[in-house]
């Protein structure tokens, strides 16, 4: 089995926030008719994605202690670290662009900075969703919890279903399979092969 873990914030007044993209690529990989169990820390679903079992998970945690429920998940599903895809927003990329990696450090993200430090590796596969940079160096903060503009929902749309392909290719081809052909930006063609 492996997990896909969407970082996000609990509460109808985050859905369609910036910090909630890794959690509006899990919906659209669970579907719209898809029921999450709850479960102590965090939400989950089970789906097959190309013939393999992949449980589809939300922390309920909020962004800051994201570690907690990605340590609960593995030792409850007995997942390695490898076996865990977790996707998060990231200020540092433009609005559109993936980027898919192995491993590596937390980036600013704090989610992935409480991931860290609670299970005490990097060694994580993460699928970083770029939401751009607030404008005018303005308070990152506001600017991630705040929903994407008009001009913008198109990009974010367009965004969510490539990171949708992209986890199925990981699963399907594994990491370096779908690093080829997913860390380039929008509007590069896919690399083949």
């Amino acid at each position: 089995m492996l997990a896909v873990i969407g970082l996000g914030n609990v509460g109808s007044e985050y859905d369609g926030t910036r910090h909630n993209i890794g959690f509006r690529v899990v919906d659209e990989l669970a579907g719209a008719d898809a029921v999450f169990e709850r479960r102590v820390d965090y939400l989950c679903h089970g789906v097959r994605i190309t013939g393999r079992k992949v449980l589809l998970v939300k922390p309920t945690t909020y962004m800051n202690l994201s570690g907690d429920a990605v340590r609960r998940v593995a030792r409850e599903h007995k997942l390695a670290p490898d076996q865990m895809l977790v996707l998060s927003d990231d200020i540092h990329l433009p609005l559109g662009r993936l980027r898919i990696r192995k491993s590596g450090s937390d980036g600013g993200q704090k989610g992935l900075a409480s991931i860290i430090e609670t299970t005490g590796t990097n060694q994580f596969p993460r699928l970083r969703l770029g939401v751009g940079a607030p404008p005018d160096h303005s308070d990152w903060a506001d600017y991630v919890l705040r929903p994407f503009d008009d001009d913008e929902r198109e990009l974010a749309r367009d965004m969510v279903a490539r990171a949708r392909d992209c986890v199925r290719q990981w699963v399907h081809g594994g990491i370096g399979r779908a690093m080829e052909r997913h860390n380039r930006s929008p509007n590069e063609e896919p690399k083949k092969g």
